[in-house]
């Protein structure tokens, strides 16, 4: 009987087991969201990098003919496409070419400008142009990211003409 009283019981009680319970459940409802959100952020931070690449195209392009592409329907589901091919930018690359962004004087696939346009280009991407200037847009999920407000004010002017008033989560790349 001595034995049994000295015998130290090595179990959890229900309570240390429900505190550790809820102590959990408070972490992880605390850091979801937050992991959520850096999903949206990664897209959003993929969608401004395609539009600087794509930006530097339309940059490289002006350059050696002196307009910006024309924009244009680019076939099904695609509006506000690039047409992006020859020298006045005015056609889609034909088939030959290979890529979707190039020009030339022969066969108008001389020079590459970009191999493939940003998966998102003409679904969700916007691009105007009127041969002078250009505007990209994109909506972001991230309605606080900081580049909003900066895209904004460093874009109104040439994206309103071209593409209308930016909403509140557009973010745009213009040929400034």
């Amino acid at each position: 009987m001595k034995h049994m009283m000295n015998k130290k019981n090595d179990a959890f009680s229900l309570i240390e087991l429900l505190v550790v319970i809820a102590i959990m459940a408070t972490i992880i409802g605390l850091a979801l969201p937050n992991f959520l959100g850096a999903r949206s952020r990664a897209r959003d931070a993929r969608r401004k990098g395609e539009m600087a690449q794509l930006k530097t195209a339309l940059q490289l392009y002006n350059g050696d003919y002196h307009v910006y592409p024309a924009s244009a329907n680019g076939g099904v589901g695609k509006t506000n496409y690039i047409s992006g091919c020859g020298i006045g930018g005015t056609v889609l690359c034909p088939s030959s070419c290979s890529v979707d962004f190039a020009a030339g004087p022969t066969t108008g696939c001389e020079t590459t400008y970009m191999t493939k346009f940003p998966s998102e280009l003409g679904s969700t991407m916007f691009y105007y142009s009127d041969g002078t200037n250009f505007c990209l847009k994109d909506t972001l999920e991230n309605a606080s990211d900081g580049d909003l407000a900066t895209s904004k004010s460093r874009c109104s002017a040439t994206c309103t003409p071209l593409a209308g008033t930016l909403g509140s989560t557009d973010y745009a790349v213009c040929s400034e």
